[in-house]
């Protein structure tokens, strides 16, 4: 299979235009495809509306009473919905170790015309490193109540992520349902996001509903038409299309289904913001997957910004109106180019969303409509625009999307006055779509004041070239993102062994032959009060202050990057980088101390999004169950593991020490 190229369950499916054709088989399709002879186009039209009331009789459907209850009609109009990682740092100052909503909420203002939405996600690529479960992931999290109401206080609403594999650390006393409904109690979440699912199981929606009856449900692929009557939302993952836009199955079923285009890997997002365009349904925005910065080219923002601002405005007309995909008023001259589009007609309000597949802008007639009479306006620009017996007139631009609203005589005044806000509103298109690289810098290694006496291997100065093997997962190992416009990454390209060789120049360095110990780590505290400035999970295995009796000798744990560095320093060393850590570790004498845990080291990234270091040695933890998780068991020399980094104390583990060098 080649990995760019759409999979066959991800093709758009191709409606039987025959007489008796039978339709049922569309049931399962992601895209209804539409036909490459626009002469085909009404039998189309038809085909869809003879399938949509067979879907209905099918489905036994109860006309969407779900859509109905008092606390989720949010969801309808939800058109752009962030997925970010909780420690993202648009989201969080590590430094000074305080979440910084407004921060976040302002940059999707600034580059993507605002969210309505976030996804929370918090555990995944970490969980697994130990004991630790996806609920305690949320629950160990400092401030995250007051985050939450913060972000309802700024307009956005609240996903949290559930993970169904997440069967292999510890267990809760109750199901996974009852725990995360009391996450929904607890934080006031809004929606949950069905991490790896299509849809929930009923065993698990019934507690979530009684925690709060308007509970959101939105799965990451394709939605079964039965279950489209209790989740109002669902990802548009991975879904192939018609050059001519075919229409989103689950959206014609079901108007006031929400659903989010996204495709994690691209680099050029034009093919799901036009058919999300011309569907009338929303975005997904994923900046920094898993810590891989797969951030949006300028004219994919600029495109968003134009849609959202019109899809909020009209969204009566997209979610109630007369919807013709494929409108026939678009000229052959402008089909040809490229131009598409489709009408949504409600109350005298007609808004028509066209798109440009050609990378060149058409400037020309774009629509021929027989009722010239109203005002027209371009949504999506503000440029006047004025219909005459020729059309509309319009410059489509390319790659990008166009908007035009009519408003008729007996058009109500608020609507009228949102037109021609939106018609005057300038919103330019940006033609530059050149990936903005944002490579993760390394941060810089620590000054040694030469005060290190510690038992020691010594690592000489020279240039080697060092194999490093690690799992290829979602993060990749240190900035690429691994999985560049690959369409969906499957096995055997995903978890697969990697071996890459590192070319490095070390300067003579000694490397401690055991981990800091927590009688040690005792006398470095007595020695200088440190106090970490989140102080959330610290040395949490000690009990009063103090280790536990029969383990001073074992490996320190619950310490961070900042509390391993202190301790480091108060020594006159620094920890080793994890090239230093490998080449020590082929050296005789070095050792590891029991039980064994992954060792830190001097090797943190950033980004301006997401942070992580390379951790070294594996541990005596192992989560079963799951590729999801992150290593564990002991593990080579060479073998290194991306630890994304997280805050407010998360990343203090049971599992993860270090040792000095200097």
């Amino acid at each position: 299979m080649n990995p760019l190229e759409p999979r066959p369950i991800d093709q758009p499916a191709k409606v039987d235009l025959g007489l008796r054709a039978d339709l049922a088989f569309l049931d399962d399709a992601k895209i209804l495809g539409a036909p490459d002879d626009p002469t085909d186009l009404p039998r189309w039209r038809g085909k869809l509306a003879e399938w949509l009331m067979g879907a209905y009789d099918r489905t036994a459907y109860d006309g969407g009473l779900h859509y109905e209850e008092p606390g989720r009609e949010w969801t309808q109009t939800a058109y752009s919905v962030a997925l970010v990682w909780l420690w993202d740092d648009q989201l969080y100052d590590v430094d000074e170790g305080v979440f910084t909503p407004e921060k976040f909420v302002q940059h999707g203002i600034d580059d993507f015309g605002g969210y309505d939405a976030v996804v929370l996600w918090h555990a995944y690529p970490v969980i697994g490193i130990d004991s630790r479960n996806q609920f305690d992931f949320y629950r160990d999290v400092p401030g995250l109540k007051q985050l939450v109401d913060k972000l309802h206080d700024l307009g956005l609403k609240v996903f949290f992520d559930y993970n169904p594999w997440d069967v292999g650390t510890r267990r809760a006393a109750r199901p996974d349902g009852d725990e995360f409904a009391a996450l929904v109690g607890d934080f006031g979440a809004d929606g949950a996001f069905l991490d790896t699912l299509k849809q929930a199981d009923p065993a698990f929606t019934r507690p979530l509903k009684r925690a709060n009856p308007a509970i959101a449900f939105e799965g990451e692929s394709r939605l079964p038409l039965a279950r489209i009557s209790d989740h109002a939302l669902s990802w548009a993952q991975w879904f192939a299309d018609t050059r001519a836009p075919g229409v989103l199955r689950a959206h014609l079923f079901e108007r006031r289904h929400m659903m989010h285009h996204t495709r994690r890997w691209n680099r050029d997002h034009s093919d799901e913001l036009q058919s999300a365009w011309v569907n009338g349904v929303g975005i997904l925005v994923w900046e920094s997957v898993f810590s891989a910065w797969v951030g949006w080219n300028a004219r994919d923002r600029s495109t968003l910004r134009r849609m959202v601002a019109a899809q909020r405005a009209f969204s009566p007309v997209l979610i109630g109106g007369d919807w013709i995909p494929l409108t026939p008023e678009i000229p052959d001259k402008a089909r040809e180019h490229g131009v598409f589009g489709s009408r949504f007609e409600l109350a005298d309000i007609t808004f028509w969303t066209l798109i440009n597949r050609d990378d060149e802008d058409f400037e020309g007639i774009v629509l021929r409509s027989e009722d010239q009479v109203g005002d027209w306006y371009d949504v999506t620009s503000g440029v006047p625009i004025t219909a005459d017996e020729d059309g509309v007139h319009l410059v489509v631009p390319g790659r990008g999307v166009a908007g035009i609203v009519r408003v008729g005589a007996t058009a109500g005044q608020e609507c009228r006055a949102t037109a021609r806000r939106l018609g005057t509103m300038s919103r330019p298109h940006v033609k530059d779509s050149a990936f903005p690289m944002r490579p993760a810098v390394r941060v810089a290694v620590p000054e040694v004041s030469g005060g290190f006496a510690d038992d020691a291997v010594e690592v000489p100065a020279g240039e080697r070239s060092l194999m490093v093997r690690h799992r290829r997962r979602e993060t990749g190992l240190y900035d690429q993102a691994p999985y560049v416009e690959e369409w969906k990454p499957l096995p055997p390209r995903l978890h697969d062994i990697q071996t890459v060789t590192r070319e490095i120049a070390l300067s003579g360095v000694s490397v401690a032959v055991r981990e800091v110990s927590n009688a040690e780590y005792a006398e470095f505290l007595k020695a200088t009060g440190y106090k970490p400035k989140v102080a959330n999970r610290f040395l949490a295995h000690w009990v009063d202050g103090a280790p536990v009796a029969g383990t001073e000798d074992q490996p320190v744990t619950y310490v961070d990057l900042p509390d391993a560095r202190a301790y480091a320093a108060w020594r006159g060393g620094r920890l080793p980088t994890e090239d230093e850590w490998q080449v020590a570790a082929g050296l005789d004498r070095f050792t590891r101390s029991e039980p064994l845990v992954w060792n830190l080291t001097e090797s943190e990234h950033r980004d301006g999004r997401s942070r992580f270091c390379i951790l070294k040695g594996g541990s005596y933890f192992v989560a079963e169950g799951s590729d999801w998780y992150a290593d564990g068991g002991p593990q080579d020399p060479e073998v290194s593991f991306k630890l994304v980094l997280t805050g407010g104390g998360l990343d203090r583990s049971e599992t993860i020490g270090f040792r000095c060098a200097g």
